[in-house]
Protein backbone atom coordinates (compact mmCIF):
# COMPACT_ATOMS: atom_id res chain seq x y z
CA UNK A 1 0.00 0.00 0.00
CA UNK A 2 2.22 2.86 -1.07
CA UNK A 3 -0.12 5.74 -0.62
CA UNK A 4 -1.46 4.39 2.72
CA UNK A 5 -3.94 7.21 4.03
CA UNK A 6 -2.93 9.72 1.63
CA UNK A 7 -5.48 12.33 0.87
CA UNK A 8 -5.37 12.81 -3.26
CA UNK A 9 -7.63 15.06 -5.45
CA UNK A 10 -7.99 13.89 -8.95
CA UNK A 11 -8.94 16.19 -11.17
CA UNK A 12 -10.40 15.13 -14.65
CA UNK A 13 -11.26 12.09 -13.10
CA UNK A 14 -13.87 10.61 -14.75
CA UNK A 15 -12.86 8.82 -17.18
CA UNK A 16 -9.12 7.97 -19.32
CA UNK A 17 -5.72 8.76 -17.74
CA UNK A 18 -7.53 10.43 -14.40
CA UNK A 19 -9.71 7.40 -13.99
CA UNK A 20 -6.99 5.11 -13.92
CA UNK A 21 -5.04 7.52 -11.82
CA UNK A 22 -7.82 7.68 -9.18
CA UNK A 23 -8.51 3.81 -9.37
CA UNK A 24 -4.26 3.19 -8.60
CA UNK A 25 -4.44 5.55 -5.74
CA UNK A 26 -7.27 4.16 -4.31
CA UNK A 27 -5.87 0.35 -4.53
CA UNK A 28 -2.91 1.83 -3.51
CA UNK A 29 -4.62 3.04 0.12
CA UNK A 30 -5.10 6.31 -1.11
CA UNK A 31 -8.38 8.42 0.15
CA UNK A 32 -9.17 9.97 -3.17
CA UNK A 33 -11.31 12.94 -4.03
CA UNK A 34 -12.74 11.98 -7.47
CA UNK A 35 -13.32 15.63 -9.24
CA UNK A 36 -14.61 16.01 -12.90
CA UNK A 37 -16.95 18.94 -14.53
CA UNK A 38 -18.63 16.02 -15.39
CA UNK A 39 -20.29 14.75 -11.99
CA UNK A 40 -21.92 12.15 -12.98
CA UNK A 41 -19.01 10.36 -14.16
CA UNK A 42 -16.94 11.27 -11.12
CA UNK A 43 -19.94 9.87 -9.12
CA UNK A 44 -19.68 6.59 -11.10
CA UNK A 45 -15.96 6.69 -10.50
CA UNK A 46 -15.99 7.27 -7.04
CA UNK A 47 -18.73 4.23 -6.51
CA UNK A 48 -16.84 2.46 -7.91
CA UNK A 49 -13.76 2.61 -5.75
CA UNK A 50 -16.04 2.39 -2.43
CA UNK A 51 -17.53 -1.00 -3.53
CA UNK A 52 -14.24 -2.50 -4.17
CA UNK A 53 -13.18 -1.48 -0.79
CA UNK A 54 -11.49 1.80 -1.44
CA UNK A 55 -12.45 5.31 0.04
CA UNK A 56 -13.51 8.10 -2.69
CA UNK A 57 -16.07 10.38 -3.23
CA UNK A 58 -16.77 12.49 -5.86
CA UNK A 59 -16.82 16.47 -6.96
CA UNK A 60 -18.34 18.52 -9.68
CA UNK A 61 -15.47 21.12 -11.10
CA UNK A 62 -14.71 23.60 -13.37
CA UNK A 63 -11.04 23.68 -13.06
CA UNK A 64 -11.47 27.09 -15.47
CA UNK A 65 -13.30 28.78 -12.48
CA UNK A 66 -11.59 29.86 -9.37
CA UNK A 67 -14.70 29.03 -6.75
CA UNK A 68 -14.95 25.83 -8.25
CA UNK A 69 -11.11 24.94 -7.21
CA UNK A 70 -12.34 26.63 -3.93
CA UNK A 71 -14.92 24.05 -2.97
CA UNK A 72 -12.80 21.58 -4.50
CA UNK A 73 -10.36 22.08 -1.80
CA UNK A 74 -12.70 23.11 1.36
CA UNK A 75 -14.89 19.71 0.53
CA UNK A 76 -11.50 17.86 0.74
CA UNK A 77 -10.71 19.16 3.91
CA UNK A 78 -14.08 18.37 5.09
CA UNK A 79 -14.13 14.87 3.93
CA UNK A 80 -10.96 13.47 5.06
CA UNK A 81 -9.24 16.63 7.15
CA UNK A 82 -5.96 17.16 4.61
CA UNK A 83 -4.71 17.22 1.50
CA UNK A 84 -1.84 14.84 1.04
CA UNK A 85 -1.30 14.98 -3.27
CA UNK A 86 -2.97 17.27 -6.05
CA UNK A 87 -2.96 15.92 -9.36
CA UNK A 88 -3.64 18.23 -11.95
CA UNK A 89 -5.33 15.86 -14.56
CA UNK A 90 -7.82 17.92 -16.28
CA UNK A 91 -7.43 19.39 -19.74
CA UNK A 92 -8.65 19.89 -23.79
CA UNK A 93 -7.25 19.64 -26.77
CA UNK A 94 -7.15 22.74 -29.49
CA UNK A 95 -8.04 22.51 -32.80
CA UNK A 96 -4.38 21.86 -33.88
CA UNK A 97 -3.96 25.70 -35.03
CA UNK A 98 -1.27 26.92 -35.77
CA UNK A 99 -0.45 30.61 -34.84
CA UNK A 100 -1.70 32.12 -38.13
CA UNK A 101 -5.38 30.75 -37.31
CA UNK A 102 -5.52 30.37 -33.42
CA UNK A 103 -8.52 32.83 -32.59
CA UNK A 104 -8.64 34.48 -29.33
CA UNK A 105 -11.56 32.95 -27.94
CA UNK A 106 -9.48 29.15 -28.55
CA UNK A 107 -6.36 30.33 -26.70
CA UNK A 108 -8.41 31.66 -23.73
CA UNK A 109 -10.57 28.73 -23.35
CA UNK A 110 -7.02 25.98 -23.58
CA UNK A 111 -5.68 28.32 -20.95
CA UNK A 112 -8.17 28.71 -19.13
CA UNK A 113 -8.37 25.10 -18.40
CA UNK A 114 -4.84 23.88 -19.28
CA UNK A 115 -2.72 26.41 -17.50
CA UNK A 116 -4.76 29.38 -15.45
CA UNK A 117 -6.56 26.30 -13.53
CA UNK A 118 -3.26 24.33 -12.75
CA UNK A 119 -1.85 27.23 -11.71
CA UNK A 120 -4.58 27.95 -9.32
CA UNK A 121 -5.32 24.38 -8.09
CA UNK A 122 -1.18 24.75 -7.33
CA UNK A 123 -1.38 27.93 -5.45
CA UNK A 124 -4.04 26.65 -3.35
CA UNK A 125 -2.55 23.36 -2.34
CA UNK A 126 1.04 24.88 -1.83
CA UNK A 127 -0.37 27.21 0.77
CA UNK A 128 -2.18 23.88 1.92
CA UNK A 129 1.26 21.75 2.16
CA UNK A 130 3.06 24.49 3.59
CA UNK A 131 0.66 24.65 6.68
CA UNK A 132 1.26 20.69 7.45
CA UNK A 133 4.87 20.92 5.98
CA UNK A 134 4.81 18.00 3.53
CA UNK A 135 3.00 17.46 -0.23
CA UNK A 136 3.12 16.29 -3.41
CA UNK A 137 1.55 17.71 -6.48
CA UNK A 138 1.91 15.82 -9.72
CA UNK A 139 0.93 17.52 -13.44
CA UNK A 140 -0.12 15.84 -16.26
CA UNK A 141 1.13 17.61 -18.83
CA UNK A 142 1.55 15.75 -22.26
CA UNK A 143 4.48 15.19 -25.38
CA UNK A 144 3.30 18.63 -26.49
CA UNK A 145 4.63 19.97 -22.97
CA UNK A 146 8.40 19.09 -24.37
CA UNK A 147 7.94 19.23 -28.12
CA UNK A 148 6.02 21.63 -30.77
CA UNK A 149 5.12 19.27 -33.11
CA UNK A 150 2.15 17.16 -31.30
CA UNK A 151 -0.83 19.52 -31.24
CA UNK A 152 -1.46 23.38 -32.32
CA UNK A 153 -0.53 26.66 -30.90
CA UNK A 154 -2.74 26.95 -28.22
CA UNK A 155 -2.43 23.57 -26.67
CA UNK A 156 1.07 23.20 -27.03
CA UNK A 157 2.16 26.84 -25.22
CA UNK A 158 -0.27 25.71 -22.40
CA UNK A 159 1.58 22.36 -21.71
CA UNK A 160 4.62 23.99 -21.81
CA UNK A 161 4.06 26.32 -19.77
CA UNK A 162 2.40 24.09 -17.12
CA UNK A 163 6.12 22.16 -18.06
CA UNK A 164 8.11 25.56 -16.58
CA UNK A 165 5.35 25.93 -13.63
CA UNK A 166 6.46 22.38 -12.46
CA UNK A 167 9.79 23.22 -12.36
CA UNK A 168 9.48 26.47 -10.87
CA UNK A 169 7.49 25.64 -8.14
CA UNK A 170 9.81 22.51 -7.54
CA UNK A 171 12.63 24.69 -6.70
CA UNK A 172 10.78 27.50 -4.90
CA UNK A 173 9.49 25.15 -2.48
CA UNK A 174 12.67 22.49 -2.38
CA UNK A 175 13.34 23.47 1.30
CA UNK A 176 9.76 23.31 2.50
CA UNK A 177 8.41 19.77 2.21
CA UNK A 178 7.02 20.23 -0.71
CA UNK A 179 7.52 18.11 -4.02
CA UNK A 180 6.34 18.88 -7.68
CA UNK A 181 6.88 16.62 -10.98
CA UNK A 182 4.96 16.40 -13.95
CA UNK A 183 4.48 13.17 -16.82
CA UNK A 184 4.44 13.62 -20.14
CA UNK A 185 2.15 10.83 -21.93
CA UNK A 186 2.60 10.44 -25.82
CA UNK A 187 -0.39 8.87 -27.11
CA UNK A 188 -3.30 7.69 -25.11
CA UNK A 189 -6.30 6.14 -25.57
CA UNK A 190 -8.67 8.30 -23.89
CA UNK A 191 -11.19 10.61 -25.02
CA UNK A 192 -9.94 13.63 -25.19
CA UNK A 193 -10.31 14.08 -28.86
CA UNK A 194 -13.79 14.94 -27.84
CA UNK A 195 -12.76 18.19 -26.98
CA UNK A 196 -11.85 19.08 -30.60
CA UNK A 197 -14.17 21.37 -32.50
CA UNK A 198 -13.51 23.29 -36.09
CA UNK A 199 -9.93 21.54 -36.31
CA UNK A 200 -7.11 22.65 -38.79
CA UNK A 201 -6.77 20.62 -41.93
CA UNK A 202 -3.34 22.60 -42.23
CA UNK A 203 -2.67 22.23 -38.94
CA UNK A 204 -3.73 18.14 -38.67
CA UNK A 205 -1.62 17.63 -41.15
CA UNK A 206 1.49 19.33 -39.89
CA UNK A 207 0.77 17.52 -36.77
CA UNK A 208 0.48 14.04 -37.84
CA UNK A 209 4.07 14.12 -39.27
CA UNK A 210 5.41 14.56 -35.38
CA UNK A 211 2.80 11.70 -35.23
CA UNK A 212 3.58 9.50 -37.52
CA UNK A 213 6.83 8.02 -35.28
CA UNK A 214 4.84 7.43 -32.46
CA UNK A 215 5.94 3.39 -31.30
CA UNK A 216 2.37 3.03 -30.20
CA UNK A 217 -0.97 4.00 -28.13
CA UNK A 218 -0.59 3.79 -24.44
CA UNK A 219 -3.05 2.50 -21.83
CA UNK A 220 -3.88 4.71 -18.95
CA UNK A 221 -2.96 2.29 -16.10
CA UNK A 222 0.09 2.80 -18.00
CA UNK A 223 0.97 6.60 -16.78
CA UNK A 224 -1.42 5.63 -13.44
CA UNK A 225 1.28 3.59 -12.35
CA UNK A 226 3.95 5.88 -13.07
CA UNK A 227 1.70 8.68 -10.92
CA UNK A 228 1.24 6.28 -8.20
CA UNK A 229 5.37 5.95 -7.76
CA UNK A 230 5.47 10.10 -8.04
CA UNK A 231 2.96 10.39 -5.50
CA UNK A 232 4.56 8.09 -3.30
CA UNK A 233 7.84 7.94 -0.63
CA UNK A 234 9.44 5.91 -3.32
CA UNK A 235 10.19 9.29 -5.37
CA UNK A 236 11.20 11.33 -2.79
CA UNK A 237 14.29 12.40 -4.31
CA UNK A 238 12.80 13.15 -7.50
CA UNK A 239 11.88 17.10 -8.02
CA UNK A 240 11.25 19.38 -10.67
CA UNK A 241 11.23 16.51 -13.04
CA UNK A 242 9.15 16.16 -16.10
CA UNK A 243 8.89 12.35 -17.43
CA UNK A 244 8.05 10.96 -20.06
CA UNK A 245 6.07 8.10 -20.66
CA UNK A 246 5.81 7.82 -24.13
CA UNK A 247 7.43 4.36 -25.18
CA UNK A 248 10.24 6.07 -26.73
CA UNK A 249 8.42 8.73 -29.30
CA UNK A 250 10.49 11.65 -27.82
CA UNK A 251 13.36 9.84 -27.79
CA UNK A 252 12.84 10.27 -31.95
Amino acid sequence: MRLQDKVAIVTGAASGMGKAIAEHYAKEGAKVVVSDYNEEGAQAVADAINQSGGIAVANRTNVAELSDLENLFEQTKQSFGRIDVLVNNAGIMDGMEPVGEISDERWDKVFAVNTTGVMRAMRIAVNHFLEQGHGVIVNNISAGGLRGSRAGAAYTASKHAVTGLTRNTAYMYANSGVRCNGIAPGGVETNIGSSMTNISEFGMGRQMTGSGTMPRVGQPAEIAQLAVFLASDESSFINGQVIAADAGWLAY
